[in-house]
């Protein structure tokens, strides 16, 4: 179990790990001979230029079907996360399409070439070198023809613009590879009449790979009298250390909020559970807690996990892919629309990630009356959101493997204080504008948990969409 002097953070965003595969044919052996090591030699400068993207394993160069399959599955067994294709000369595509199509890891197809310009001083070795191009077009129409997704990235290879664009679809791929892996561990039951939740588990994990884990209150209630002491000790000291602490905060209130949060979190971690949702009326029906564990959220979120509330396992999910995709995703919903000034009031019940709290405003950890749930006060975390660029997503279910992501960009707006307000909250201004963002997120079915994370992030959604077939839908 952690101790929690300083924040843990269990589930960091690593960094991407992508293989390279270099394709080239022996055809040239004997015009040029060392064309093979010379152009791994160059394969080997890609990664080496594209390291701060990502680490990078690259394979030898592929020449023949068996050599491509050999690569592909080392890469599989070595859990990368996704493939970079650079044509290191022309390669007929017929001997790497039984390899690509069929491996799991997210693929991109790079159209590069080793040297930027064509210059009056090239020969045929320069030619041959250089000649990438069409055997990226080969190897893409076979992909294509195979209903096989993937990116193309195009420029020179030590370019800025070139290492921005693999940076987002390696963070993509990335994303992509951990939803495949997630589970979502639901505490209890999800809320009842609330459909824009509901998700058939089996196509969700066919589709996009996240499993629902349901877990049983009781076996939180007895993992809360299982802890050490000073795990219980060690979070309070580290709340006192982190927040701005409600002196009307009895020792009692604390302890049996820094309990369940602890619980939860031992739960997640032995169950292999990377998000959750939890339902109040799951907890206060149980008859053996007396809160929710508003807090725990918070801080849960803040070290990485997806969370949404009301047994929302799409939401959860979508939270998670935040923090892999871009870092510090939160959890949130349009709570009332402000049309003066052309912004949406933003919060949920008490549950925000503090890590896109303002910087000027510590948050504060407060003794918060609660009616929901029909349990004691929950302590809570509370601040305003961090004004600024902000992205929100939603995931929404269309029946069946279809799954729809709608997205809008903003800003989170400098708006007076809500002093009656005890729940993090913030007003998000659509670019768009309040009138066109919500009719069409009302059209494309947008449901009413999402995530937010900071900054203009659209392109980074829209990039895991592509690899992972989600529809994408900008508001």
């Amino acid at each position: 179990m952690p101790t929690h002097p300083a924040p843990p953070r269990p589930l960091p965003a690593p960094r991407p790990r992508i293989g390279l595969l270099g394709i080239m044919q022996p055809l040239y052996d004997t015009m040029l001979p060392g064309i093979t090591d010379h152009q791994a030699a160059y394969a080997r400068q890609v990664a080496d230029a594209l390291s701060d993207t990502a680490d990078w394993t690259v394979a030898p160069p592929v020449r023949g079907r068996e050599e491509a399959e050999r690569a592909v599955c080392e890469f599989e067994n070595a859990d990368l996360d996704g493939v970079l294709v650079v044509m290191l000369t022309y390669g007929p595509s017929l001997r790497v399409t039984g390899a690509l199509t069929s491996t799991r890891l997210p693929l991109a197809l790079a159209n590069t070439q080793p040297d930027p310009s064509v210059t009056p001083a090239w020969d045929m070795a320069d030619m041959t070198y250089n000649q990438g191009i069409h055997g990226a077009q080969d190897t893409a129409n076979a992909l294509v023809r195979a209903d096989r997704p993937f990116e193309v990235i195009s420029g020179d290879w030590q370019s800025r613009e070139f290492a921005g664009r693999v940076d987002r679809w390696a963070r993509a791929a990335r994303a992509a590879t951990g939803l495949r892996r997630l589970r979502v561990g639901v505490f209890g039951y999800p809320m009842n009449g609330m459909g824009d939740a509901r998700v058939d588990e089996t196509a969700l994990l066919r589709s996009l790979g996240p499993e629902v884990e349901v877990i049983a209150p009781g076996t939180l209630h007895r993992t809360t009298l299982d802890l050490d002491e000073k795990d219980v000790t060690d979070l309070m000291a580290w709340e006192d250390a982190t927040f701005d602490v409600d002196p009307r905060l009895s020792h009692g209130e604390r302890e049996d909020h820094a309990r369940m949060q602890l619980g939860i979190e031992r739960l997640l971690a032995e169950r292999g559970c990377h998000a959750y949702s939890t339902h109040f009326d799951a907890i206060g029906e149980d008859g053996r807690f007396a809160r929710l564990p508003m807090a725990a959220a918070s801080t849960l979120m803040a070290q990485g996990y997806g969370f949404a509330g009301e047994g929302d396992v799409l939401a959860a999910t979508v939270v998670r892919a935040g923090h892999i995709l871009i870092g510090d995703a939160h959890f949130t919903e349009m709570y009332a629309m402000d049309f003066p000034s052309d912004s949406i009031l933003m919060s949920h019940m008490g549950e925000g990630n503090w890590r896109v709290a303002r910087e000027d405003e510590p948050p504060q950890l407060i003794k918060r009356t609660l009616d929901i749930g029909g349990l004691d006060d929950p302590p809570t975390i509370v601040f305003r959101y961090r004004t600024g660029p902000a992205t929100l997503a939603s995931l929404v279910a269309l029946g069946g493997e279809r799954f729809r992501l709608v997205v809008s960009e903003g800003e989170v707006i400098d708006a007076p204080p809500l002093p009656s307000l005890e729940m993090p909250y913030g007003q998000f201004r659509p670019d768009t504008g309040v009138h066109a963002c919500t009719e069409a997120w009302l059209r494309a079915g947008g449901t009413h948990h999402m995530a937010m994370t900071t900054g203009h992030r659209a392109d980074d959604w829209q990039a895991l969409c592509a690899l992972t077939g989600i529809e994408y839908v900008r508001v």
